[in-house]
């Protein structure tokens, strides 16, 4: 018999649908205009993987700090988090890069502050004694 908590009980079943959802999402707004640019529509993609792949362990870190409720899977939840606006942030560069220049800090520049804060809590969480 079907149930639909069971779909959330396997990785293979979280992954497909984090990949189903993550691609529709950016479909008309990232992939559609760039489909024909080649190179650059594959430095995009690169980029949608690393969406897709920090939302999958996201999910996995909240489900586990829903269970066991420790510090360390706290701080791997927020630092995955971190990566996903780190690659959002990236994707943003990449697919648009002049529309979105700050005064002081570009858009890259702010993807790799993201991604060391996102080292800086994983360091947090694995050196952490709980």
């Amino acid at each position: 018999m079907f149930r639909p908590q069971s779909l959330l009980e396997r990785k293979s079943t979280i992954f497909s649908l984090v990949v189903i959802g993550v691609v529709a999402i950016l479909a008309i707004p990232v992939i559609m205009p760039h489909l024909l640019h080649g190179f650059h529509l594959a430095h995009i993609f690169l980029h949608i993987s690393g969406i897709t792949l920090a939302v999958f362990i996201t999910v996995l870190a909240i489900m586990a700090y829903s269970k066991l409720k420790t510090k360390r899977l706290l701080l791997s939840m927020f630092a995955f988090a971190t990566f996903i606006a780190a690659e959002v942030v990236l994707v943003v560069d990449a697919t648009w890069p002049t529309l979105y220049d700050m005064d002081v800090l570009s858009l890259l520049e702010i993807g790799h502050i993201l991604t060391f804060t996102t080292l800086g809590l994983l360091a947090l969480g694995v050196f952490r004694n709980d």
